[in-house]
């Protein structure tokens, strides 16, 4: 049970990737990457890397608009990390629960 969110982490990057590339208007495409980004959120996400995690997510979501300006790579990169952000959003939603509630147990 332990390599779920090792999985479920890896298969959420390649599905945004591969989405991206792919350029169709999958309707389920955003509800299987937030389902998958859950699962990373409740179970590959640490209490000891919860800092590190909530501060790159953060980055990555300031982020990831800046992209569509450069030439010839900003279409492609802007769609993988637009479905990257919906499987992080929802890895960031948990994973700050997790963290408030910690906080809130001190």
């Amino acid at each position: 049970m332990g390599n779920v969110g090792k999985y479920a982490f890896i298969a959420g990057l390649v599905l945004a990737v591969v989405a991206a590339f792919i350029g169709t208007s999958w309707s389920w495409l955003p509800w299987v990457l937030a389902i998958l980004g859950l699962i990373v959120g409740f179970m590959n996400v640490g209490a000891g890397e919860t800092k590190m995690f909530l501060l790159a997510a953060i980055g990555l979501l300031l982020s990831a608009n800046a992209v569509a300006s450069l030439p010839y790579v900003g279409g492609y990169l802007t769609d993988i990390l637009n479905n990257v952000v919906v499987f992080i959003a929802a890895a960031l939603l948990i994973v700050s629960l997790k963290a408030l509630f910690e906080t809130a147990k001190d």
